[in-house]
């Protein structure tokens, strides 16, 4: 069939390849399945019951819940009205719910539970034109999903149809907001088209048998990496797994064992360090063995011809030892998907060599969100791959990654200034990104436009790189570098308590607290040597001179991070200006 909207990817799926579980979800402990016919169904009684409660085309409705069926289910009756979602992290505050409601012009909003029914009926307080708030999970005193999808029982689905042919590809889908790491939210308008073009690029590369093949889904569905891959996932037949929680990632991967995912650098950097830990607790020939398979993985690279001695070795350490790893992935994964921010190289590395391969994708919400992907057969390490098709990019004079295609948003929401300063007449985008075309092919992020600065000297220094090279340390759970108008970088560095602690142990170092543990000098000549080897590949203006500890990690609650993990560095140069001052004294 013609897919030429978002909601034809469902149709086409139970033409295709009806599936036995399209979507599910945990529910009391077990996974809940929904087939094909049961999605379809489900979402075709929403939009008959969202024309009751009188929703049109281009109203704007807010979904605020983390990722389950309900929230397809919603996005689905929404979407074959020509109705626009507006989907928002729950982890936000009330202040941006307050502006994102009053600037969308929010008529219904669906939540999860009982925390952010409260949340968002304290952000509408004295706010008109909301007309009700609806949950996911039962709520005392507070309407309920079902109460949509059951208020027009006697409504046929041939009613829709008259809505659907009138949404054109190139309408408005959804809102996004995106405040990133500056400040006031954002409404990036997508339309059919912008999501369509992404999916049917990303489906080429997904090496799946779609009809037999299952994804678990655990970064939020409301951002637009997550979200498109969904719809890929919907358009190729592969059934989708919600994962419970980030902290049940580990129990739902073993239970789903799924042929593919999608993460952060971030989580899978946790993988990583959890993997080490456990490396560090074998003793005698187990360890002598478990590193010297993750040494040989750290050199890997999937282009190089390995001789017959080399592929011999590699064999040895994925029988012996990268085995656990895929296990620990549910045994299963054919590739992992890596987007939102830059993957450190070792991690590609050593999960290529134990045959997990990582394919880095690179976009932003604007781009819908793709703009270049990794892919199985053409790869270059340190890169974010080939660029997708119908996507083009040039290098602007200043360094700037420009994106041109049909990926490019239409515009900020009633934004037309700042609409104005992204896109260029001739429709160029600009991405705020610093980056190279390698071998005129491979594009290559290096930092974020705004987030180079310029040391007193008046060198430049690009803190993602140096952070990045940092966080190899097991010692450094997170980082900051600072150093703009200063003689030279500094860096914030929050210890990874967890390593810290055993390899104090293994020192025999004794402490009461984790104060105490930062005290003793053994710790600090530790973190100068992390420090020392990081700076080992950087010119001698962009080495980190000197650096402060700090107790508390940087988080979301504190305004540090977004809700997809990136630094607000803005805010974290406010909460640690007298910190920073006395490095510089």
């Amino acid at each position: 069939m013609a897919i030429t909207r978002v909601f034809d990817f469902l149709y086409n799926q139970k033409e295709e390849y009806p599936q036995a579980c399209a979507v599910a979800g945990k529910q009391d402990g077990s996974y809940v399945e929904y087939s094909t016919e049961e999605f379809i169904d489900i979402a075709n009684k929403l939009s008959l019951g969202l024309i009751q409660l009188g929703v049109k085309k281009e109203d704007k409705i807010a979904i605020i819940s983390y990722n389950c069926p309900e929230w397809n289910f919603v996005d689905f009756g929404l979407m074959q009205l020509g109705a626009v979602s507006v989907p928002m992290y729950p982890t936000i505050t009330e202040e941006d719910y307050r502006f994102i409601f009053e600037h969308a012009e929010v008529k219904l909003v669906f939540v999860e539970n009982e925390e952010l029914y409260h949340k968002v009926g304290r952000a509408l307080e004295g706010i008109e034109g909301v007309e009700g708030i609806y949950t996911f999970e039962k709520v005392e005193g507070a309407p309920h999903w079902t109460e949509v999808r059951d208020l027009n029982q006697e409504g046929d689905p041939i009613q829709i149809k008259p809505y659907m042919d009138q949404v054109k590809p190139d309408d408005l889908l959804t809102l996004i907001y995106t405040s990133g790491t500056t400040g006031v939210p954002k409404g990036v308008m997508l339309n059919h088209y912008n999501i369509l073009s992404n999916v049917f690029s990303v489906a080429k590369i997904f090496n799946v048998d779609g009809p037999n093949s299952k994804c678990l889904s655990f970064l939020p569905i409301c951002h637009i990496f997550e979200r498109t891959g969904v719809y890929a996932y919907i358009y190729l037949g592969v059934s989708i797994y919600y994962a419970e929680s980030i902290e049940t990632i580990s129990d739902n991967l073993k239970e789903v064992k799924p042929d593919l995912f999608a993460a952060v650098p971030r989580l899978l950097e946790k993988v990583y360090d959890k993997i080490i830990a456990r490396g560090m607790d074998l003793t005698g020939v187990k360890k002598s063995l478990f590193f010297w398979a993750v040494n040989m993985g750290l050199k890997f690279d999937p282009n190089e011809n390995l001789g017959g001695f080399k592929k011999f070795k590699l064999r040895m350490a994925n029988k012996l030892i990268f085995s656990k790893w895929r296990e620990a992935l549910g045994d299963n994964v054919k590739f992992i998907v890596s987007g939102g921010a830059a993957l450190q190289p070792r991690l590609a590395r050593v999960f290529w060599a134990g045959q997990v391969p990582i394919l880095e994708a690179y976009g932003l919400t604007e781009t819908s969100p793709g703009v270049s992907f990794s892919q199985l057969d053409d790869l270059r390490i340190g890169c974010v791959g080939p660029l997708l098709d119908g996507v083009e990019v040039k290098i602007a004079e200043d360094g700037e990654v420009m994106v041109k295609g049909p990926n490019v948003m239409m515009g900020y929401y009633k934004r037309p200034d700042l609409t104005e300063e992204a896109i260029e007449p001739d429709g160029w985008f600009h991405t705020g990104d610093i980056g190279e075309l390698v071998e005129g092919k491979y594009l290559k992020i290096t930092d974020r436009k705004k987030e180079m600065f310029k040391t007193s000297g008046g060198k430049y220094v690009a803190p993602q790189l140096l952070e990045n090279k940092l966080k190899e340390s097991m010692m450094i759970e997170q980082v900051m570098v600072v150093g703009a108008g200063k003689r030279f970088p500094s860096a914030l560095i929050v210890p990874n308590f967890e390593a810290l602690k055993e390899w104090a142990e293994i020192k025999g170092i004794k402490y009461a607290n984790d104060k105490e543990l930062l005290a003793k000098p053994e710790v600090k000549d530790k973190f100068d040597r992390e420090v020392e080897k990081a700076n080992d590949d950087f010119a001698q203006w962009e080495k980190v001179k000197k650096y402060a500890i700090l107790q508390e990690e940087f988080s979301v609650d504190k305004g540090e991070m977004t809700a997809k993990l990136s630094l607000r560095r803005k805010i974290i140069l406010e909460h640690n200006a007298t910190v920073i001052d006395e490095i510089y004294q």
